[in-house]
């Protein structure tokens, strides 16, 4: 069901805690910055692992979590949401999209046309998957580019795939850039037919945010060699 009341919801569909290698986010702060900036809904999409995404809803308070994962497949990343189980990586896009299925999950193709990142989908394995995506992320906070964004905007409304939105962040100060507000819903079926309705919102974090996940990827490499900081 989607449009409960007819209340709309502001729904984070990126972002990052300290379970990704390029995070240093507590979920604890995570959460505290997630009610702060009132969001109603939060995507965890931790790179490779659904650990800090099922420490984020034990947390939830004012907020719901949809528990996801950022996959590195062979062909780039895919985020799955609604996930019980991590996927794991290295698989290819269509492999991964099965795993995701399997859960009753979610696809999302995050950043697919950013200039800023390695590990984005290529567009010959997006066309390849494009009939089995529920979403194509058309506004991620940190492209370094608006063009990337507008871009992937205009391959979601050519091939009839609804958008999603995300700060994609990996600081607190990051949280709240970008969100879809979209109507409400209460489980998967209602989430992706209420994407349909979604207006994105936000704008981007700037470039020195990548500057900052290159330190905090330096410290989390210090800390783990002298164990401070969590295992992966």
């Amino acid at each position: 069901m989607s449009g409960l009341l007819g209340r709309r919801v502001k729904v984070d569909m990126h972002m990052h805690s300290e379970r990704s290698p390029d995070s240093r986010l507590r979920p604890a702060v995570q959460a505290r910055r997630i009610r702060e900036v009132g969001l109603d809904v939060a995507c965890a999409t931790d790179h490779n692992t659904i650990e800090g995404g099922l420490r984020l809803r034990e947390l939830a308070d004012g907020f719901r979590v949809i528990v996801g994962e950022e996959i590195l497949s062979r062909d780039g990343e895919i985020v799955g949401l609604f996930l019980e189980r991590a996927v794991p990586r290295g698989l290819s896009a269509e492999e991964t999209i099965d795993r995701i299925r399997d859960q009753g999950g979610v696809v999302v193709v995050p950043h697919p046309f950013s200039r800023n990142r390695m590990n984005h989908i290529r567009r010959p394995a997006l066309e390849r998957i494009a009939a089995r995506v529920d979403a194509i992320e058309v506004f991620n906070a940190r492209e370094a580019f608006t063009s990337d964004n507008l871009r992937a905007g205009a391959f979601a409304a050519e091939h009839g795939i609804a958008r999603a939105v995300g700060s994609d962040a990996h600081r607190a100060s990051e949280i709240g850039a970008a969100w879809l507000e979209m109507d409400d819903f209460d489980d998967r079926d209602g989430f992706v037919a209420a994407l349909g309705t979604g207006t994105v919102r936000g704008s981007l974090s700037g470039v020195v945010v990548h500057l900052w996940t290159r330190w905090d990827v330096l410290r989390k490499r210090i800390g783990r060699r002298f164990g401070g900081e969590p295992g992966r």
